[in-house]
């Protein structure tokens, strides 16, 4: 497992990402706090607090090219 911090900030963002994360054959989710949602799923992402950092926990230990791919939207 992988893990990141991603900050998603606008409509267009989340879309982006989504559609990026759809593409992958792992399993990738959002943490926020205690709540934990599909990163493929936009009504879950919006349904968290984006002013936030949140966590990106990848189920996969060979995400280069998705990291890469994301790079925008990793912080820190």
């Amino acid at each position: 497992m992988t893990t990141a911090k991603i900050r998603i900030n606008t409509i267009d963002d989340v879309k982006n990402f989504v559609s990026i994360v759809t593409r992958c054959d792992y399993d990738v989710d959002i943490i926020s706090g205690r709540y934990a949602i599909d990163a493929k799923s936009i009504m879950g992402i919006f349904s968290l607090d984006l002013s936030k950092d949140l966590e990106l926990k990848i189920h996969s230990d060979d995400c280069g090219d998705f990291l890469d791919e994301i790079k925008d939207y990793v912080v820190g």
